[in-house]
């Protein structure tokens, strides 16, 4: 006797909802099954939502964040300062900065960091679109280097400073140390050099 399984259609959806980062066998059938049976669910209102996302967003030509084709909301904020540039490796690192309320100045994503591992080469980012964002400046910009603090962060800012180096804005890079919260028996090595070097004024 043939074991019972999931009909056809449903296996199709628990293998697209796989495919989901995060998502493994056992969560992909759950949501396959809730979207199927649940009162509050919804499928059309979510292939719709879906649907009108993959077709109307487009990464910001400028900035690299999220965008659609009438504009970008940072790029055509004309109350933030053109002065500060904030180097970031993802479109989504800008919703940290932006939620904090601590950054009011452009972003440029950079599309990944420098990983030889991953074939990831300078070539493969966009660097030369900075260096242009640059070049136009008036000399008066500061490059804010927010790249993470894992080998390939560091090997992408030191990179970006070598590039940046003879150039007329001020590079500078986000601090690094501990955690709002956190004590020192929860920092490693790194983190407490880190902290310690970017020690200021109190």
């Amino acid at each position: 006797m043939a074991r019972a399984d999931f009909p056809a259609p449903v296996k199709a959806l628990v293998d697209e909802l796989k495919r989901l980062p995060g998502i493994g066998p056992r969560s992909a059938e759950r949501m396959a099954v809730w979207l199927l049976q649940h009162k509050k669910a919804d499928p059309t209102v979510l292939a719709g939502a879906l649907v009108c996302a993959h077709e109307t967003i487009i990464p910001c030509p400028v900035c690299g964040f999220f965008a659609t084709r009438e504009g970008c909301g940072i790029c055509d904020d004309p109350k933030r300062d053109d002065t500060l540039l904030c180097v970031i490796e993802q479109a989504t690192d800008v919703l940290p900065l932006e939620r904090s309320g601590a950054f009011k100045g452009r972003y440029h994503c950079l599309g990944g960091k420098l990983s030889p591992l991953d074939r990831v080469s300078p070539e493969d980012l966009h660097i030369p679109e900075l260096m242009r964002r640059v070049d136009a400046s008036d000399g008066q910009m500061e490059i804010i280097l927010a790249l993470g603090a894992d080998v390939e962060g560091e090997a992408t800012s030191n990179y970006l400073a070598d590039m940046l180096r003879g150039k007329s804005a001020k590079v500078t890079r986000i601090a690094q140390g501990l955690p709002a919260g956190g004590g020192l028996e929860h920092a490693d090595a790194l983190t407490l050099i880190r902290a310690l070097q970017g020690r200021r004024d109190f």
